[in-house]
Parts: C-alpha cells; structure tokens; sequence
C-alpha cells in the first residue's frame, strides 16, 4: 500500500511537472523529425524515458532543459538514421552573408540613407511569417538547426543548450553562428521567391 502511494505521488508530481510542456515537446519534436508520426513516438518515447529515470532529476532544476536532453539523444539515436539530411551546405556561400546587408543593397538609390534602409530591412523582416521560418529552418543541416533552434526559438541559454546537446559552449556559440548565416540566407531566398524582394 505505501508502495502504491509513493509511485501515485511519483506520478502526480512527474505529471505536474512535465505534462504542461507537452505542445513544446512536440513542436520541437515536428521540426527535429518533420513528420508527424515520427514526432509523436518521439514524444511518447521520451516521455517513457523521463518517466523511468525520473529520479535522476534534481528538483529544483530546469524541468524542460532536462525533458529536452532525453528528447534531443532520444532523437540522435533512434531517428537520426532514418531521415536524411539536406544536400550539403557550401559554406563559403554564407560565411560572409548578412541578410540585412543583402536587402539594403536591394534599396533603390534615392532611398539609400542609413534610417531609410534600417526601416525597409524592418518592414520585410516584418512580411516574413512563422511558417517561413519553420521552413527555412528546416532547411539547415541537423546540428545547426538543433542549436538555432533551442537558442533562437527556445530562448535557452548558450550552457544550457551545451548541456541539452552534449557539446561544449564553444561549438554551440558555432553552430548558432553558421545556423544563423544559413538560415539567413533561405530566408533571402524565400523574400526573392515571394517578390518580396527583386532576384539578382
């Protein structure tokens, strides 16, 4: 009977803590797997996980940076190998590449003063929406996207996403800087596609 009451309140309190990230979980799981079947035995699976090794989790400590470590090797191991990556990046393509700098070029020559251009680049900035993101992101090679991904859409912290990851905060602040440069660039792709901008 005390047996059961303690695995109750294990429940309870695992419930209590994780269930409320479940969506979060999820979403990020959809970008990671971008199938939604794969995404939901990602979840499922990392919820089992977490539940299992529940008493490693030191109360107190971020819940969600914790849920997302199991999430992220659970993914590493069992999904990785099934999905095959984007074509690869060249990388002196977008070493150099600034969106910013790309649409102020963009700028007819009457309007090229610095307040002009910093209002335009805002304004089509502006035009782009979630889901051109989220398809742009999907586009960036693994690695980069997961450390984009939980700096720039996550908000977690350079250690923290060391942690979650399992690298140092040195290659996460790398990641996150060619991520952005890639990302940057689809962006500037999908703005030339949708004539937000005039292609070259």
């Amino acid at each position: 009977m005390t047996e059961n009451r303690a695995e109750q309140a294990k429940k309870k309190e695992f419930e209590e803590l994780f269930l409320p990230l479940l969506d979060n979980l999820y979403s990020i799981a959809l970008r990671m797997t971008r199938n939604e079947k794969d995404a939901e035995d990602l979840v499922q699976e990392t919820y089992l996980k977490a539940f299992r090794f529940f008493h490693r989790f030191e109360r107190g400590t971020n819940a969600r940076a914790w849920v997302l470590t199991i999430l992220t090797n659970t993914f590493r191991t069992r999904y990785r190998k099934k999905k095959q990556e984007p074509s690869m990046v060249d990388f002196e393509a977008v070493e150099n590449f600034c969106l910013a700098d790309e649409m102020v070029k963009e700028i007819t020559a009457s309007d090229k003063s610095v307040a002009q251009g910093a209002e335009i680049v805002t304004a089509i900035l502006k035009d782009y929406v979630s889901d051109d993101v989220i398809e742009a992101l999907e586009n960036v090679p693994e690695q980069f996207r997961m450390a984009v991904l939980l700096s720039d859409v996550e908000g977690f912290s350079y250690q923290e996403i060391s942690e979650i990851l399992g690298i140092s905060v040195g290659t996460v602040k790398s990641r996150i800087f060619r991520g952005r440069k890639i990302l940057q660039k689809q962006l500037w792709e999908f703005a030339k596609q949708r004539g937000i901008l005039k292609g070259k």
